[in-house]
This record gives C-alpha cells, sequence and structure tokens, in this order.
C-alpha cells in the first residue's frame, strides 16, 4: 500500500467533491474538474475529508493508490487556488506580446510565431520577456508551459531561448583559436 495513497485529503470551504461511476468531480469558486478513477481504488468522502482505498484483488491497485491521490489533490487544489508557470524570453530583441487569444513570439526566427492560447488556459505578458501561463488543470498548465519552451529551447553558448523562471541553464565555452597549438 502507498505511504501516499494513506494520507487523507482535506477539502477546503467551498470545495465540493462527487465519485459516480469511477468518475471524480471535483468543483470550486475557480472551476470544475473531471477524472475517470480506475485501478480498483475507491475514494470516500467523510466529514470534509477525502480517503482513497485500495481493493486488493486487482493486480495493479497499489500501484494506482498513491497515482489517484496525488492525481485528486492536485484537482482539489487547482479549482480552489489554480496553477501557473511563469516563464522568461532572453534573446537580442526577442519579445513576447498579446493579441487577442494569441501569444506572439519574436524570437529570432525570419517570421513571427503564433501560439493560439488552449481552452482553459490563460496566458499572459506582463512585460515583452515575460510570459505566465495559469489555470485550473495542473497538467494542461504544465504541458502549455513545455510546448512555449520547446517553440526556443534555450542554447548553451549564450542562453538565449524560452526557459522557465529561474531555470538554470548549463553554460558551454565557445570555440577557442589555433593559435599556440602545435
Amino acid at each position: 500500500m502507498s505511504r501516499i495513497g494513506k494520507m487523507s485529503i482535506a477539502v477546503p470551504a467551498g470545495v465540493s467533491l462527487t465519485c459516480e461511476d469511477n468518475v471524480v468531480t471535483v468543483k470550486g469558486a475557480k472551476g470544475e474538474l473531471k477524472r475517470k478513477i480506475g485501478g480498483g481504488v475507491e475514494v470516500k468522502v467523510e466529514d470534509g475529508q477525502i480517503t482513497l482505498t485500495t481493493n486488493s484483488t486487482e493486480k495493479d491497485a497499489g500501484a494506482y493508490h498513491g497515482l489517484y491521490r496525488a492525481l485528486i489533490a492536485g484537482m482539489v487544489k487547482g479549482v480552489s487556488e489554480g496553477f501557473s508557470k511563469a516563464l522568461e524570453v532572453k534573446g537580442v530583441g526577442w519579445k513576447a506580446t498579446k493579441q487577442g487569444n494569441k501569444l506572439i513570439l519574436n524570437v529570432g526566427f525570419s517570421h513571427p510565431v503564433e501560439f493560439p492560447e488552449p481552452e482553459g488556459i490563460k496566458i499572459d505578458v506582463p512585460s515583452p520577456t515575460d510570459i505566465t501561463v495559469s489555470g485550473i488543470d495542473k497538467e494542461l498548465v504544465g504541458q502549455v508551459a513545455a510546448n512555449l519552451r520547446s517553440i526556443r529551447e534555450p542554447e548553451p553558448y549564450h542562453g538565449y531561448g524560452i526557459r522557465y523562471k529561474n531555470e538554470h541553464v548549463e553554460h558551454k565555452e565557445g570555440k577557442t583559436s589555433g593559435k599556440g597549438k602545435k
């Protein structure tokens, strides 16, 4: 049995959870999330606490116990507080702007790159070199941030590219001249 799966999840005020036909629905101030639960895991809501138990007859029930507990905890946090990822654009003349529901990136290509805002995600540009991705679904926020970063990943010589805020990029030494070699 999973150590993480044994821990209960506290339900904050304003959040409701229902489980019908192995589909967990979490509703809160910021929205609603649904996820299908399988693998012999049962969800119970008692006295403002969510507990998960496993059905030991299925082979993979123990493996899914901690996974579904973490996913449901993320859903509860998402509908009550939300998630966000911050990215920064580094490069000479590189910038990001927002036009309607599209993010326009000028990151060293011959043309600007348009990135449409997916449903359920809000992309903000507080300054031309900062991008904030926010939403209630942790998995979707992380995937959109990774997709933005993959447009122009940071390169190791100058550090140009789109990177996560406070991400450390290991710099390499550039080429040296052949002087002094025999």
